[in-house]
């Protein structure tokens, strides 16, 4: 990967972080200051929110460990199984966040039910992303088990010679 593409994808990362902590500020900033009475308004919608940039971040912070696992050529390494697991683990949860969305938007739109219908099938499309992850995944296993095949038959050779 070129160092164009490793800055690029690094000020995306950050922007999208950034937005994602702004977001979460707001919802906070939303959930501590009422105006009217100035309790706590805890809406499970607020705290869905906060908990689906969360599961956002993590996936960001591990996408960029694995670009500097890339950077430095240490992709293919059994470190990297860790953050792909983890990034696949974010992906269910912002699915499962937004399958929580969806059941409670469900109720408000039980005069148009397609638009429920349109947001279960984009929490199918989230789990189908970590279905492409996983099988990313696996296309990882068999390149680390082909770099260490390499490196034993490249280690059997330099005996021979």
């Amino acid at each position: 990967m070129g160092k164009l593409t490793v800055s690029a994808l690094r000020i995306v990362l950050v922007i999208v972080l950034a937005g994602t902590v702004f977001v979460q500020a707001g919802m906070v900033w939303a959930l501590a200051a009422d105006p009217e009475d100035g309790s706590l308004p805890l809406t499970p919608l607020r705290v869905i929110t906060i908990l689906g940039m969360a599961s956002v971040q993590v996936a960001l912070v591990c996408v960029w460990r694995l670009v500097t696992m890339v950077r430095r050529g240490t992709v293919f390494s059994n470190a990297a199984f860790r953050y792909v697991d983890v990034v696949i683990g974010a992906i269910v949860a912002a699915a499962l966040v937004w399958f929580a969305v969806t059941v409670l938007n469900a109720p408000g739109q039980r005069a148009d039910p397609g638009v429920t219908v349109m947001m279960g099938g984009i929490g199918v499309a989230i789990l189908g992303v970590a279905l492409l992850v996983l099988v990313l995944r696996m296309l990882l296993a068999q390149a680390v088990a082909r770099d260490v095949e390499a490196a034993q038959m490249q280690a059997e050779l330099d005996e021979v010679i």
